[in-house]
């Protein structure tokens, strides 16, 4: 039998949606606005900085980054945010999430400066000096998953619960969005003041001394969302969640959610104090307890987001060959730096708002309706689906009457996506741990969605090469090709669909419920079977 909630967290489960809901959302996904645009923004200047950094005299095409520097670029950023979600979510369960949410914001805020104040005496040098910076901005950023992820699901009422922490998702799309319209601002700007021929008629006169500004300033606005909700970071309270159940301090719980709520809540010490000397609340992550209710839980947690971020970041093998396909971008050598810039960004943002976010917000919609299961499930067989019709028929969407029918066939795989396991698996690890261990989990089921992205966006950046040799892009090695990278994309969804099947649903249930630690001693056999 379950015993009766902790009265503040039963004030929570059943309160009315209301304004801290709402300034939750938005302090939470102020932060995750800023991860996308930081981790994003990067793909919208690499080929001005191969311009700048990598260009020879009297070649025939402007230049572009070495495939190593490239994949460095592109790449330390997530290593730096796998690192960021293992090490801040354990740090968010030990120290409290207020406390550790503070640090991860200041990290972000200088880093997003630094990396646009890189300097160096070589091309490599500034190169090395970007990239040092973007992994520590990658690290600070990896703290926000968990910690907005679990403040998000600690304050939110258990009725609309998935529709808030997939909200504090969503502003990711807005995120990549703006990311897409700075740079269009910013480059547009630039064109505008400096008239430059393009490459092919003038390859010197074709990047403007000025250039070098555009990609500092694009990298650099990223500070500035996330400088102006630190003081409302800073004066959000504790969780209620993680102060009762965590801290053990019943009064300071109450206390906090009185203010919150607007209403007096009875301070239960007694009961607090109860609850944490209870073996089913003591356990660790290493424990046969933990492994016995939790293990497959966060074995489905880690194996979805991973082979979900596998299939997610490999769209960029596709990017290139659907804008030219749709003539978005015209050939480098027909355009100056600076106006490849704002091609690059027009493509970008026309994506993310055709197809990116409006994703996201059917999930935010649906979710708390349909429930995490039948999303999840629903996202992966649709992309499985999606990727196998594009790769059997491959030859037959390459042919150029048919390019406008891959592109459609492309935004419905990334569309179902979003509204998919690209938001469900944010949302579900934040509500089915123990509160003791929620940040910790949250980080752990991240860091290997982390580790999908790094396959996803580079393996398969070689793995998509031609088995020719002399097709493949410059500095690569034969690969086995789109079609069969394609394939393999569909198998990884596949199994997608298969691991969903270890996750628990949780829509409707309170998070004492699902994790166990409102259930009484006898009733531990049961939970573990939840």
């Amino acid at each position: 039998m379950a015993r009766d909630q902790l009265v503040v967290l039963n004030a929570l489960d059943v309160a009315k949606t209301q304004l801290y809901h709402f300034t939750a959302i938005v302090i939470a996904g102020m932060g995750f606005f800023t991860d996308a645009y930081d981790l994003f923004s990067i793909s919208l200047v690499t080929k001005l900085l191969g311009r700048i950094y990598y260009t020879k005299s009297g070649a025939p095409k402007p230049g572009t980054l070495p495939p190593n520097v490239a994949a460095a670029v592109n790449g330390v950023a997530l290593c730096g945010t796998l690192a960021g979600q293992l090490f801040f979510g354990w740090l968010g369960d030990k120290l409290g999430r207020k406390k550790v949410y503070g640090l991860t914001l200041i990290l972000m805020v200088l880093c997003s400066i630094a990396s646009g104040l890189s300097f160096g005496s070589s091309a490599n040098g500034t190169i090395a000096t970007l990239c040092f910076f973007r992994f520590w901005l990658g690290f600070g950023i990896g703290g926000d998953y968990p910690l907005s992820a679990t403040i998000m699901s600690e304050y939110a009422n258990k009725k609309t619960r998935g529709a808030f922490i997939a909200a504090v998702f969503a502003m990711q799309g807005f995120g990549i969005l703006a990311g897409g319209i700075v740079a269009l601002i910013v480059s547009a700007a630039f064109d505008h003041a400096f008239k430059t021929p393009t490459y092919h008629e003038n390859p010197a006169a074709s990047l403007a001394p000025q250039a070098d500004y555009i990609w500092r300033i694009i990298l650099m606005f990223g500070a500035i969302p996330a400088g102006l909700t630190f003081y409302w970071r800073m004066k959000m309270p504790e969780t209620a969640r993680y102060t009762a159940l965590v801290a053990k301090n019943a009064r300071q719980a109450a206390s906090d959610m009185s203010k919150v709520l607007n209403v007096e809540i009875e301070i239960e010490e007694d009961k607090v104090q109860r609850i944490a000397q209870e073996p089913a609340n003591s356990f660790g992550l290493f424990s046969k307890e933990f492994a016995k209710r939790h293990g497959l839980h966060l074995l489905g947690t880690t194996s979805t987001w991973f082979l979900l971020d596998i299939a997610f970041y490999s769209q960029n093998l596709f990017q290139k060959d659907i804008f030219t396909a749709i003539n978005w971008i015209p050939p480098a050598a027909n355009m100056n730096a600076i106006h490849e810039v704002f091609r690059i960004a027009k493509a970008q943002t026309l994506i993310a708002l055709c197809s990116t976010v409006p994703g996201y917000w059917f999930t935010v919609a649906l979710i708390d309706h349909l429930g995490r299961f039948f999303i999840q499930m629903m996202g992966f067989f649709f992309m499985t689906v999606f990727m196998f019709a594009l790769a059997i028929p491959y030859n037959h969407w390459t042919l150029k009457p048919n390019r406008i029918g891959f592109v459609v066939m492309y935004s419905l795989t990334f569309f179902f996506a979003n509204f998919g396991p690209n938001a469900t698996t944010f949302v579900v690890p934040a509500e089915i741990f123990p509160a003791r261990l929620r940040s910790t989990c949250h980080g752990i089921s991240a860091a290997a969605g982390k580790a999908g992205a790094i396959i996803g966006a580079f393996g398969f950046l070689y793995a998509a090469q031609s088995t020719d040799p002399s097709k493949t892009d410059a500095g690569y090695p034969p690969g086995i090709g789109v079609k069969w990278s394609l394939i393999v994309l569909g198998v990884v969804n596949f199994f997608g669909m298969l691991f969903t099947l270890l996750v628990p649903e949780a829509n409707g249930k309170s998070l004492e419920e699902l994790s166990g630690e409102n259930a009484d001693e006898n009733d531990g056999e049961k939970q573990a079977s939840v």
